[in-house]
């Protein structure tokens, strides 16, 4: 992709040379007879505008033919070019794969067609809008069971789901939704298991995956689920480790072979970059983060330069929807550490540490890249900070804001409307309105929403 340019599925005549020239036209930018004397009955270019987008990983096709991926904000814009297609050529551009962090659903309108080859096609049109969070799962490592609620999207209000709270493990302290919102994966500290769960598409609730509950490293601290919903990370606090698991169509979990791979003293938490490239492990002992290339068969590789220095006790770490940006919370130094990856090794940015409040415990990034939010379990608040566009942060007005006791995690709506918040102390679940343009808290009314017993962690689904 250059610019707002995308290609997909480009069908050349017969012959090296004319296949070659073809290819000159089109990195040239030659789309009409008038542009040069071969343009005209050889290729005419399928355009069109694609608005809306903010998640990552979108691709589309032309006919079987699937392009590269769009990924963000920067993908939208107009002329917009999907393929090439021969003279009186049939097409048929499509949503290869939906988008995700946020979900969203895309659709194309004038997507199908037989070219003249006389003159190009601008009238795709790839419209793609945010789907609303539908379903928050709370685990609770007091209660061992996972509290459901269904969510209002409009107010973002909980309502719990029937059948709530589900048995899982001892101590859960973790809790991960797929991409697609199919599968529910909760890490069991004491048992040493993750339990694996399908959710009911209409009312959000669980029900065990044969095979569930499947082995772990020891004392298990965080798990997630890649972009893609092929591939389950665990980190092992004990083993200092991260563990890799291939999904099968049943939600079921498969020891990748290689796996666990070596991370840092204490490994506390784990998250996949937005784009599927790398893997993040915060080393609470250490006061590291690790940082793997993450394969297309899940297996993963140490970068040259990891772990990278964090401050004392990291805790969660998160990468912010264009996968560009790393933000580790470190418990112990009451401080935030800030990284650019553009360059893949992460590197410290300028301004890095930022204060937080006391103990933070839990860290997110709105969908819309515009907020981050940190859940301080020693002073009861949340942090807000506005992003910049180097990732460097800011204090929002008003911020920290008061949550219930103990916050231990915090997470947001896939619309960047509601934030959530597991209270650990207090037993509940706090939701706030963020406001647009400011990212100013408000809480909801009806806030807060009864949980079990030391809620550690939060996931949605959509």
């Amino acid at each position: 992709m250059t610019g707002n340019t995308l290609w997909i599925g480009a069908r050349q005549p017969p012959g090296v040379l004319l296949g070659a020239l073809i290819t000159v036209l089109l990195l040239t930018g030659c789309h009409g007879p008038s542009g040069c004397f071969l343009c005209g009955p050889y290729a005419d270019s399928l355009g069109g505008t694609l608005s809306g987008l903010v998640g990552s990983r979108l691709t589309l096709q032309n006919n079987s033919s699937p392009g590269s991926q769009l990924n963000g904000p920067a993908a939208n814009g107009t002329n917009v070019v999907f393929a090439t297609a021969l003279f009186s050529s049939s097409y048929n551009v499509t949503v290869a794969t939906q988008p995700t962090n946020p979900s969203q659903t895309c659709v194309v309108a004038n997507g199908t067609g037989t070219t003249s080859g006389t003159s190009n096609v601008t009238n795709i049109i790839v419209t793609c809008t945010t789907n609303p969070a539908r379903f928050v799962y709370v685990a609770n490592r007091g209660s061992n069971n996972v509290s459901a609620y269904i969510v209002d999207a409009a107010g973002g209000t909980l309502a719990p789901i029937a059948g709530s709270p589900f048995a899982v493990g001892t101590l859960p302290v973790a809790v991960a939704v797929d991409p697609t919102g199919t599968y529910a994966y909760v890490a069991n500290q004491t048992d040493a298991t993750i339990s694996a769960f399908t959710i009911d598409r209409t009312s959000g609730a669980l029900a065990a995956v044969k095979g569930s509950p499947f082995a772990t490293g020891p004392a298990p601290t965080s798990v997630a689920v890649d972009p893609s919903s092929s591939f389950v990370y665990v980190t092992s606090g004990s083993a200092g480790t991260v563990s890799a698991y291939s999904i099968s169509a049943g939600g079921a979990l498969t020891a990748l072979a290689g796996s666990p791979y070596a991370a840092g003293t204490s490994a506390s938490s784990v998250v996949v970059d937005p784009l599927d490239h790398y893997v993040y492990v915060a080393n609470q002992a250490d006061g590291t983060v690790s940082q793997f290339s993450a394969d297309t068969d899940g297996a993963l590789s140490v970068l040259s330069g990891s772990p990278f220095a964090a401050g004392t006790g990291p805790r969660a770490v998160v990468a912010d929807p264009s996968g560009q940006y790393v933000y580790v919370a470190n418990a112990a130094s009451n401080t935030l550490s800030a990284y650019n990856n553009i360059q893949g090794p992460l590197a410290t940015l300028s301004g890095s540490p930022y204060t937080t409040g006391t103990s933070p415990d839990s860290v997110a990034v709105d969908p819309l890249d515009n907020f981050l939010y940190v859940a301080n379990e020693g002073s009861n608040n949340i942090s807000g900070y506005a992003l910049g566009t180097a990732g460097d942060l800011t204090a929002l007005a008003g911020s920290p804001f008061a949550a219930g006791g103990e916050p231990s995690a915090v997470t947001i709506d896939p619309t960047g409307s509601f934030l959530y918040v597991a209270n650990g102390s207090s037993g509940n679940v706090s939701v706030f309105a963020i406001t647009a343009g400011t990212g100013v808290l408000t809480a909801v009314s009806g806030s807060p929403y009864t949980a079990g017993s030391l809620p550690s962690a939060i996931a949605i689904g959509d």
